[in-house]
């Protein structure tokens, strides 16, 4: 879908999940599936104060541009829009939301699942994890081996 442009945002303020779908969606009588992703910051079993997320300012917005252009391209969607947060984020909060729409519900999971499965591992953001009770003691979050597997599936399939 050639004249489909996904939106991308990065942001520190929070989104509003229900207002991106609305927007994405409004007057689109195309649409028969929207598939939402929003991951949201967790405690780690009372162990995290916050996660702090840095950013390259253009460069993050351009990369994953370049992705949404690819899911785009891979499968027939009718609308995308990334939406990923930088700055302290409290447990509870929102970090990330992907909506992709399209006539049928394949094409819109697969799309969203690959969108994510790049976001949690190669998208250019920096994750420090604060934790509670322990100033100073911070620690950069690192993928883990099964998310990069999960990235590794997509190198492998085609349109």
């Amino acid at each position: 879908m050639g004249s489909v442009k996904p939106l991308v945002r990065i942001q520190g303020e929070d989104f509003d999940t229900a207002s991106e779908i609305a927007r994405l969606t409004e007057n689109r009588r195309g649409i028969g599936a929207v598939v939402t992703f929003s991951g949201l910051c967790r405690d780690e079993a009372g162990t995290l104060a916050a996660l702090e997320i840095e950013h390259y300012p253009g460069m993050a917005e351009a990369e994953i541009t370049r992705i949404a252009d690819e899911a785009l391209a891979r499968w027939s969607l009718d609308g995308l829009t990334v939406i990923h947060r930088y700055g302290f984020i409290k447990p509870g909060e929102n970090i990330v939301l992907v909506v992709a729409a399209s006539a049928h519900r394949q094409a819109a999971f697969e799309a969203a699942s690959f969108l994510m499965d790049y976001l949690k591992n190669a998208a250019p953001f920096w994750k420090k994890q604060h934790l509670v009770g322990r100033d100073g003691e911070n620690s950069w979050v690192e993928a883990k081996a099964t998310d990069k597997e999960a990235l590794r599936r997509w190198q492998k399939k085609t349109k």
